[in-house]
């Protein structure tokens, strides 16, 4: 084939190429823009803002203390000759029950003894007054002598002959008596060891046989009537629990758990009693008492609670004030610097807000936010305000039909 036949050839083949990619050029769809903003808008979702009012839960960790808690001691020594079934470790007693009884033997002859001294001493004052009315007669017969008309008694010697001294000496003499009977009467007394109140027996320490002395150690009680949690809270908080002024009153509602030894669900009631005037020395958290009455559930109607055990570790959800007029946002939906990200008009709004309080899940604002805002609760990488934003909702609504 000659070289000017090849030519040709190439060059219609660079002809009908130039064709092709023209046709093809002229002819292929052109791009639509309708919808292009929308695609292009971020996807999230939303929440409605709702105003009202709320009763905040402010959590904190505590730990149960008694009230009272006392070690038993005696007052007189002695050997313990009686011991009552019911003192030992884990036992119940009620308030003035006998627990422990000392020998009295010694302590009934005391007593004896110092009545005996007290009769004695009522004797000598009877015969002392005998004495004194015979001074009385001598002292009228001398004067009316006529040597002494002359010279009249001083008030000193005429006690002197009434017999005053001995009669005061006699008079003291009883008033030793009549408190040494009081006293033996007392150690007689002391000798039965009572509970002085409703206790639950912690320890026991003697038994019967045991020689004991006033300061020794017999056992450790606490009393049943109830207990106290004493728990941490920040101080900015303070300010929204409610604690009694008197005895009658109850502070604000505590719920108490123990998710590590009572079934889920589970938990006993309390209420604020008192707030410790120091704060804790390593949290530096202002210190709170919670009153729990009945912690052993003794009384029927809490028959099925579970019961409070001294030194646990405990969690409880105190009952804050109500707040009313406010949203109430999770604490997940608040981003840096105290902000909200709301949608309006398919745009992106980055609003500050005021945040009145905080517990564990939300957070509680007054002001930033109002009734039927749309609050973004999706998480973005990037945030500006005008964004363009779309809800699934919107998503759904622009979709082409099929």
């Amino acid at each position: 084939m000659s070289n000017k036949k090849i030519l040709w050839i190439c060059l219609a083949i660079l002809l009908i190429g130039i064709a092709i990619t023209t046709l093809i050029f002229y002819t292929e769809p052109e791009a639509e823009t309708e919808g292009a903003s929308i695609e292009t808008a971020i996807l999230v979702d939303v929440i409605p803002v709702k105003v009202d009012s709320y009763e905040p839960i402010i959590a904190a960790t505590g730990t149960v203390q008694a009230v009272e808690d006392i070690t038993l001691s005696p007052l007189v020594p002695g050997q313990i000759i009686h011991r009552d079934p019911a003192f030992t470790p884990g036992g119940f007693v009620k308030k003035n029950q006998p627990l422990l009884q000392i020998d009295p033997s010694d302590y009934k002859n005391t007593l004896a003894l110092r009545k005996s001294e007290l009769l004695q001493s009522q004797t000598t004052l009877d015969t002392e007054m005998g004495r004194q009315q015979i001074a009385e007669q001598d002292l009228k017969l001398i004067t009316t002598d006529s040597l002494f008309k002359d010279s009249p008694l001083s008030a000193e010697e005429r006690q002197l002959i009434l017999r005053q001294p001995q009669l005061d000496a006699v008079n003291a003499t009883i008033v030793g008596a009549k408190a040494s009977v009081d006293q033996a009467q007392l150690n007689l007394e002391r000798t039965t060891i009572r509970a002085p109140f409703d206790a639950h027996i912690l320890s026991q320490n003697v038994t019967t046989g045991s020689q004991v002395g006033p300061g020794d150690d017999l056992g450790r009680l606490v009393g049943t009537e109830y207990y106290w949690v004493t728990a941490t809270v920040p101080v900015s908080k303070l300010q929204w629990l409610r604690f009694p002024e008197n005895d009658k009153e109850k502070g604000s509602t505590v719920l108490i758990k123990n998710s590590t030894a009572w079934p889920e669900g589970q938990y006993r009631k309390g209420y604020l009693d008192k707030q410790i005037g120091a704060l804790d020395g390593q949290t530096r958290l202002a210190r709170v008492l919670v009153k729990v009455t009945d912690p052993l559930a003794k009384n029927t109607d809490l028959k099925d609670s579970p019961k409070l055990m001294i030194g646990s570790f405990v969690e409880v959800d105190i009952l804050a004030d109500t707040l009313d007029g406010v949203v109430r946002l999770s604490r997940d939906h608040i981003r840096s610097n105290e902000t909200v990200w709301v949608m309006k008009e398919s745009k992106l709004e980055i609003r500050e807000v005021d945040i009145v309080l905080t517990d564990n899940e939300y957070a509680y604002i007054r002001k930033g936010l109002k009734e039927g805002d749309n609050v973004v609760i999706t998480d973005l990488s990037t945030v500006s305000n005008g964004i363009g934003l779309r809800t699934r909702s919107e998503s759904s609504e622009n979709e082409p039909t099929q």
